[in-house]
């Protein structure tokens, strides 16, 4: 009873202090201007009061990001448990971090941290077992990490690799070119690349890209990108020299991109109507891979945009495909590249009930990487569909691959779960045996905790996958402070993966959690398809659902839950904690899309109304209207102390959405819980070099145990 007593007395003290610098920063917070701008959406008039905050050169919005984030580093500088969670953090991330081998003119490459590294350094080795050396340090290019590696290509020849850089991280990248012996500098620069792969001829004379056209001075973060187009560098030319190999200028706002199979002869156009699944799919025979003809015609295998195909390569003339075409699951089939039709298909693997995630040829084998109930399940098979063995992973959790070339016997891929760090493992095939290959180094013991895969039933009764991470005694009682983290969009599989901070949470008595909602790709398409358009709602009665199941269950309770997500993920977290404020201590809304209904104005928004509609159409305008964070916020309401993030060289989403956002529920807010937004510099949409990510995350992580109502962490710390 004493020692009860003196948890309750400890947590109301926590509680009372973050109130206390709620009210300190409510006072604070700066009063941006209101505009008088108000839209017309087929007869709803909708205020737009700070749309001057669209403007990110302006210096009025400048005066206001700095003010913001002078009330928030004030508060977060008084914040108990921040330097030590900081230092934890630090501790955790401090190991060294490897990406699978791949295997490019002659020559192994593979991207390694040390552990705090700003950013990875890419290695080479000739053989798997040679002396490594590096071919590319970032850190040298960018030693504060503004400027971010963003591509490293090596040309099949063995002579050189261009590699993309991006201020900030950008989605905009300038591509150059160094010789892959002495690292000397080339005098090619490729600009304006975006949303592009990059693909050498197998001469290794130039390299395919897509760009875009040069936006407006100074708006490359926010104009809107339409009219890519793909074109044949040649090594030593001027960018205005470049061939055009294909366009679609009657339809200025597909994306395009184009890669090379294994061989070098076939070059795959695929075209999208913004972020569909549904893709054309087109091929230029190049002929003599070592002398390929530019100028070869463009045929269509498969145009219109009536499935998902996904070209995996061509053996012998056949070419194997992963396609979702009378196959929500997906299902690999094979059909000669000269005659493609539906009607000529051969169905190598058939679909099933289990949503097939990826498919590649490796090793004279066809892999198969399939979700059962979010973990991985890997299956090899020979390419007449038969079996040919499959991976023992080391327990439940994700694999990222199988990787490898068709023509090498080499394979490896990529194990991870929530108490698992990324692993790397050479996979025999004739064995079964899986040999990691520079494998991390803990540094936390994850015997202490354990994962559980539950269910949760949403509002129509849809079973939702929950995977819950925390101490193995953990004594459930409501009182646990526990995160929520959720996506739920764009056919993405939000998979159980490894997060280094997560066991400073964990250690704190923390509990992880992770939803998987309705809109990604878990279940197939058709699982997508339930969270899209004006079927949205379903994801955020997904997502509430895995929160009450957690209160349910007392891992928690609404003064001890806090919810986070990032870019559509941050969508959710600012609805859900709009519509179900009750049911939350804290909200961390990440880069999200917050007003719905101009997203489509800015950079690459407009691709996404292929997932959410658009505010320009008349169907669609209501049910955006009626979820849209920025447009739901209601005065007088207690909402969860609120840390919105963003970063200004956020060029996916625009900074714009979250400082519209932050600046409507500071207003709005209707009891002392704090609303902060922190304003990153030099960082983007998903780029931070490791010391600002760091930091971020001890910010976010001591924001949020700050304002729940939970065990003390001095009695739960490790």
């Amino acid at each position: 009873m004493i020692k009860t007593s003196r948890f309750a007395c400890a947590a109301c003290t926590l509680a009372c202090s973050a109130a206390l610098l709620a009210q300190s920063s409510s006072s604070k917070y700066p009063a941006p201007r209101k505009g008088d701008v108000v839209d017309d959406y087929f007869g709803t008039k909708v205020a737009d009061p700070y749309r001057w905050m669209e403007d990110l050169n302006g210096t009025e919005l400048k005066t206001w990001v700095d003010g913001e984030n002078a009330v928030t580093f004030r508060y977060l500088d008084a914040l108990p448990q921040r330097d030590a969670l900081k230092a934890r953090i630090t501790e955790l991330w401090n190991y060294p971090k490897v990406t699978a081998p791949r295997y490019e003119g002659r020559h192994w490459f593979y991207n390694r941290n040390s552990g705090l590294q700003r950013q990875s350094v890419v290695f080479t080795r000739e053989t798997l077992n040679g002396k490594e050396t590096v071919a590319l340090d970032p850190n040298t290019l960018s030693p504060d990490g503004s400027i971010a590696l963003s591509r490293f290509v090596p040309a099949p020849d063995a002579q050189h690799f261009a590699y993309g850089q991006s201020e900030g991280g950008s989605d905009w990248s300038t591509v150059y070119v160094r010789e892959l012996a002495t690292g000397r500098q080339l005098p090619d620069v490729v600009k304006w690349v975006k949303f592009s792969g990059l693909a050498w001829t197998e001469d290794g004379k130039g390299f395919f890209y897509g760009r875009y056209p040069e936006p407006r001075a100074g708006k490359a973060l926010e104009d809107a990108v339409r009219d890519k187009k793909i074109y044949y560098h040649a090594l030593g030319a001027p960018q205005s020299a470049d061939r055009l190999i294909y366009e679609r200028p009657e339809e200025p706002m597909l994306f395009i991109d184009a890669d090379t199979d294994e061989t070098g002869r076939y070059l795959f156009f695929q075209t999208n109507k913004g972020t569909s699944n549904k893709n054309e799919l087109f091929v230029k025979d190049l002929g003599d891979p070592l002398a390929p003809r530019l100028d070869a015609p463009v045929n269509a295998l498969y145009p219109g945009h009536t499935a998902a195909y996904e070209p995996l390569g061509v053996v012998n003339g056949t070419l194997y495909l992963l396609t979702d075409r009378d196959a929500p699951n997906r299902k690999v089939v094979a059909v000669s590249i000269d005659a493609p039709a539906v009607t000529n298909w051969k169905t190598i693997v058939s679909e099933t009930k289990n949503a097939i995630e990826d498919a590649r040829l490796v090793a004279g084998k066809l892999a198969v990487n399939v979700l059962a109930d979010v973990a991985s399940d890997v299956t090899f098979y020979n390419l007449d569909g038969s079996s040919a063995g499959r991976i023992t992973t080391p327990g439940l959790g994700i694999v990222d691959g199988p990787l490898g070339r068709y023509a090498r016997p080499e394979i490896f891929y990529t194990f991870t779960s929530p108490l698992y760090p990324s692993t790397v493992f050479r996979f025999d095939l004739a064995t079964g045996a899986s040999t990691p290959f520079q494998p991390p180094k803990l540094t936390f013991d994850p015997a202490l905790y354990t994962t559980e895969r539950v269910f949760a039933r949403s509002k129509d009764g849809t079973r939702v996958p929950l995977f819950i991470t925390h101490k193995r005694e953990l004594k459930k009682d409501g009182a646990n402070p526990t995160m929520l983290s959720g996506y739920g969009g764009f056919d993405i599989s939000d998979v159980p993966r490894f997060r280094p901070e997560i066991p400073a949470f964990l250690e704190r008595g923390g509990v992880w959690a992770t939803a998987n909602m309705r809109g990604g790709g878990e279940y197939g398409e058709a699982w997508h398809e339930a969270g899209m358009f004006g079927r949205k709602q379903n994801v955020f009665d997904d997502f509430i659902a895995a929160a009450e199941y957690l209160v349910s269950e007392k891992f928690a309770s609404p003064q001890t839950l806090g919810i986070m997500g990032g870019s559509n993920g941050g969508l959710l977290v600012g609805a859900v904690m709009e519509q179900r404020p009750d049911l939350f201590a804290v909200a961390l809304p990440a880069v999200g899309v917050m007003d719905m209904l101009r997203y489509h104005k800015f950079t690459g928004g407009a691709a996404w109304a292929t997932e959410y509609g658009s505010s320009e159409n008349q169907k669609d305008f209501p049910y955006l209207f009626k979820y849209s964070p920025l447009h739901n916020v209601r005065t007088g309401t207690c909402y969860p102390a609120t840390l919105i993030t963003t970063a200004d060289h956020d060029d996916r989403v625009v900074p714009s959405h979250s400082f519209k956002f932050a600046a409507t529920l500071q207003a709005a807010q209707a009891c002392d819980r704090p609303v902060l937004i922190r304003i990153e510099t030099q960082g983007s949409h998903g780029y931070r070099p490791t010391d600002k990510r760091i930091a971020e995350l001890a910010d976010q992580w001591a924001f949020a145990l700050a304002n729940m109502r939970a065990r003390p962490p001095s009695t739960a710390a490790r």
